[in-house]
């Protein structure tokens, strides 16, 4: 079972995080410091491989990681899952956001961080991997996008109405317009 994935740039800062077990906000801070220094300090010709620091579980626990450029992709695992398949899921999940980003960087993990955890639910959902087809995962992210700009044009409708209305030319509309006299009205006291 996965317990954490965690993506971290070359410096330590995190990019997404997603725990699949509770813990408090120290406790995930402390676990993001540890699992960045057990991985950055490792050589880029060794395995991807290494046994979980203390906090994530100690030797019961393994974090499988890849280094594409600037970013780290770590997963923390329990001794069930087979590293080749994590390795395999992390690759995955490298080409599904470079897909549906159109050559992915960092920035975009950043900046659409809520669509990169809507591409990370359609492959692992509570600790268990869901799909690892690549074009089924695509699929979905663009039935959501598609969705979310088809609602951003509902939700511009009003903002659209009040740039018409400053475009009006109000020299050009007739300057003797006869209004009812307001004074005949009946009262409503």
């Amino acid at each position: 079972m996965i317990k954490a994935i965690l993506v971290f740039n070359n410096h330590g800062k995190p990019r997404m995080l997603k725990f699949y077990h509770n813990y408090t906000e120290e406790e995930q801070q402390q676990i993001i410091r540890e699992t960045f220094h057990l991985v950055s300090r490792r050589d880029d010709n060794v395995c991807s491989f290494l046994e979980g620091g203390s906090l994530i579980g100690g030797s019961d626990y393994k974090l499988i990681y890849r280094h594409y450029a600037t970013l780290y992709f770590v997963f923390c695992v329990d001794s069930s899952e087979s590293e080749l398949g994590i390795l395999d899921l992390i690759q995955v999940f490298v080409e599904t956001l470079d897909r549906c980003f159109e050559n992915v960087c960092e920035l975009d993990l950043i900046f659409h961080v809520d669509k990169v955890l809507n591409i990370l639910s359609e492959i692992v959902m509570g600790g268990m991997v869901l799909e690892t087809n690549m074009h089924e995962i695509c699929a979905r992210f663009q039935e959501q996008d598609k969705i979310e700009k088809s609602e951003a044009g509902l939700s511009a409708a009003p903002a659209k109405a009040a740039a018409a209305l400053k475009n009006i030319d109000l020299p050009s509309l007739p300057k003797d317009l006869k209004l009812p006299d307001l004074s005949k009205l009946p009262s409503f006291r």
